[in-house]
């Protein structure tokens, strides 16, 4: 444990006119350290997460942290990126800055504002985290990419449209009850599981309920060493954390394995030393339906090809073995790329200090959470419990 976040902030996702990249900074980092208990002249160190690609306008983004306050004024401010894992890159940067006893205090902010950008200019944009010289031609964008590794596994294990639609409508009637998700409706099994005008085929086997939703958002979060965590409100601290980087071509790997998400799982749950069964709940990277069904494989709810079987039995619905995504995740949230990592470990944090309100799960004593960019290249899992 050698890193804590004591203090938090979530604003609502969604399509979010009249905001900027600028003032979703600001909001979501004086939120954060109001609820921190703490003021800026308290922080050693900023990291952004903000992946842009062509998103904002505004590039070289990490001194607009400093708009939200003139004492933050020469204080190192980084803007990290990887991917749709940008959010927890920042936070895992955090935790590394505070490990090397280089900062005592770490405000971490993740940002995108992505639905001001054309249709097709946000495929373009995404399918940028995909290796161009032999991915870059897919048609749908990274819809495509995930749509081939849908048709991939479905042509091993066969079609296993039941279980996609039984994860997007779990996610959706989780979202309902989360007051910062950007879709708020519990579309239903049938819904989801069947094509209509509503509900049309995306990519291959997806359809628009398998795919997150283009957002607009901000999070935020304070950390610090161990030993001032115990000294402030609350604590949440990092019994596990791992970043695992795999190829970026899909040529050289098994895509249907994400055999670098359940490296970086074996690596964080051996640190936290726990299993997966020890776990109250997890938060992982439902960018598409298929991405959540195989994460269930590569953390080890289930043997390869068998994932479906946790979906259709309600394991991971809340109430079941192991609740996955009780906040909605990506799919009913929102995913706005460089947020998305940071609003799993605050929603987390949420959970496991009894702040979570309709989503919370029961008597939440240790979360895992996952975070990936790209089609699990970049690979983020956290393990934490509350100390105080």
């Amino acid at each position: 444990m050698t890193a804590c976040i004591v203090g938090w902030s979530h604003l609502p996702f969604g399509k979010l006119e009249g905001e900027s990249v600028e003032s979703l900074i600001v909001k979501a980092a004086v939120a954060a350290l109001d609820h921190a208990g703490i003021g800026p002249q308290d922080v050693d160190e900023i990291v952004l997460g903000h992946f842009n690609a062509g998103f904002s306008p505004q590039d070289f983004t990490a001194s607009l942290v400093l708009q939200a306050s003139d004492a933050f004024r020469f204080k190192p401010a980084t803007r990290v990126e990887n991917a749709c894992a940008t959010g927890s890159a920042a936070v895992h940067q955090g935790i590394k800055t505070i490990r090397a006893g280089a900062a005592r205090v770490v405000l971490v902010v993740g940002v995108e504002k992505m639905t001001s950008t054309p249709g097709p200019e946000i495929g373009k944009n995404l399918l940028k985290a995909s290796y161009l010289p032999e991915e870059g031609d897919i048609p749908a964008g990274f819809a495509g990419v995930f749509g081939q590794i849908a048709a991939a596994y479905f042509q091993k294990y066969g079609d296993q449209s039941d279980a996609l639609a039984t994860i997007a409508a779990k996610n959706h009637k989780n979202g309902v009850n989360n007051p910062y998700a950007q879709m708020r409706k519990d579309l239903g099994y049938e819904f989801c599981r069947h094509e209509s005008e509503k509900n049309p085929f995306v990519a291959g086997p997806l359809k628009r309920t398998d795919c997150s939703l283009v957002s607009d958002g901000a999070a935020a979060l304070v950390l610090t060493d161990t030993q001032t965590a115990l000294k402030m409100r609350r604590a949440v601290a990092f019994r596990g954390a791992a970043h695992v980087q795999d190829f970026l071509p899909i040529s050289k790997r098994d895509i249907l394995l994400f055999e670098g998400c359940a490296e970086g799982w074996k690596r964080a749950l051996d640190q936290a030393g726990v299993t997966i069964d020890d776990l109250s709940f997890v938060e992982t990277h439902d960018c598409f339906t298929i991405a959540e069904l195989i994460e269930y494989e590569a953390m080890g709810l289930a043997k390869p090809g068998e994932g479906a079987k946790v979906a259709l039995e309600g394991q991971t619905a809340m109430g079941g073995r192991l609740p996955v995504n009780p906040s909605g995740g990506l799919k009913a949230k929102g995913h706005p790329i460089g947020a998305s990592g940071v609003s799993m470990h605050v929603l987390s944090s949420m959970q496991l200090t009894g702040e979570a309100g309709g989503i919370q799960v029961p008597d939440a004593k240790l979360a895992g959470i996952f975070n990936m960019g790209g089609a699990a290249v970049a690979n983020y899992v956290s393990i934490l419990e509350r100390i105080k």
